[in-house]
């Protein structure tokens, strides 16, 4: 392992390790300050190679986070990043993986109770950490999940879900009638349950107003200032969805104001954060109670669920949910009746059968 000065008077290290593979590799370094900033790089670099634990946690999420970009999508790396650096990393970073305890990890779940943080946002921060040290006791042998033992905190849903009612929508849209594109934007996502980033993500293309549907089959991000396509956030949410008549009328409405748009461009050509900010003005000037972005989709579940009694399949292929359950855990206080819907039916059931059997034996008297 060579240490020495480049040409700008800083450090830098040299030396050979392999990888994976077996294969022989040359590792170089440089514009460290000090000569022990190199050796303490140095020694962590090796350790990840080695999938030595001594690592501290800083070097293992470089490590976690590189597999990782691999298998996600990039926002939603994105999102990890920005959890485990300012939540994380300064609690963590500089402990060793196989020192970090329960303890220390209860101790850093109490100083972020103190935050005042949400408690679905607080779920949120222990998951990231915990699937951190399951990445390490599956792939680097670490013996236990810390995180594990210490148990969890938060809540994986809020305890009140926000939602508008189609007056309260109403009231809200005529503020903001005076943008067309947060207009229609707001329409569409009221009046289709999709998420932001598909809304974001549809071209003109994606419309079809001769068999009046939407094809939902991508998603937009804005990401470090630069706009990104990706895939839906899961394979079910590849979808068409089929729209009330107004909805085809209002979008060709709107198509028609688009000066020179391209089938491939973008239908609404802003960001989450304009829609978040138009949102803001629209609650403020109309009066109604102020609801996140993405309660829209909650509103439109609502409404099939509450106002027009869909079956929970029915809801769940509207909203691209991957999984009937989802949809189930998301909305179930939203179907109170339902058991007694069951217990209803089977009571129905057992009564037609009985008759039938007491007027069968009452023929053959």
């Amino acid at each position: 392992m060579y240490f020495g000065r480049d040409k700008k008077n800083n450090w830098e290290v040299r030396f050979y390790y392999k990888d994976f593979t077996g294969k022989r590799k040359q590792k170089h370094r440089t514009g460290f300050k000090t000569k022990r900033e190199a050796q303490a790089w140095a020694n962590q670099y090796m350790m990840q190679q080695n999938h030595n634990l001594d690592m501290t946690f800083r070097s293992f999420w470089d490590l976690y986070r590189e597999d990782m970009k691999e298998r996600l999508r990039e926002n939603t790396i994105r999102t990890k990043e920005y959890i485990v650096e300012l939540k994380v990393l300064p609690y963590f970073g500089s402990k060793k993986m196989v020192e970090i305890t329960p303890s220390d990890v209860r101790q850093w779940q109490n100083s972020l109770m103190k935050e005042n943080y949400s408690q679905t946002y607080l779920k949120t921060i222990n998951n990231q950490v915990s699937a951190i040290f399951n990445y390490a006791v599956k792939y680097y042998n670490l013996p236990r999940n810390p995180c594990s033992v210490a148990g969890s905190i938060g809540k994986s849903k809020a305890d009140e879900m926000k939602f508008w009612t189609k007056e309260e929508f109403e009231k809200f849209l005529e503020f903001v009638r005076d943008k067309p594109l947060s207009y229609y934007a707001f329409k569409t996502l009221f009046w289709t349950g999709i998420r932001i980033g598909e809304l974001l993500a549809l071209t003109i293309k994606d419309f079809d107003p001769v068999n009046k549907t939407l094809t939902i089959n991508k998603s937009y991000q804005r990401i470090k200032g630069r706009d990104v396509i990706t895939d839906p956030k899961t394979p079910k949410s590849n979808r068409v969805i089929t729209l009330p008549e107004f909805m085809v009328h209002d979008l060709n409405e709107y198509i028609g104001m688009l000066y020179g748009i391209m089938e491939n461009d973008r239908l609404f050509h802003t960001t989450k954060s304009y829609l978040e900010h138009e949102m803001i003005r629209g609650c403020e000037l109309s009066g109604v109670k102020k609801i996140r972005l993405h309660d829209l989709r909650h509103s439109h579940a609502s409404l099939l669920i509450s106002e027009l009694g869909l079956q929970p399949n029915l809801v769940a292929d509207r909203l691209g949910h991957e999984k009937i359950t989802t949809t189930l855990q998301t909305y179930s206080h939203l179907y109170p009746d339902k058991n007694r819907e069951l217990a209803d039916k089977l009571e129905e059931f057992v009564s037609e059968k009985y008759n039938a059997k007491e007027m069968y034996n009452a023929r053959k008297t």
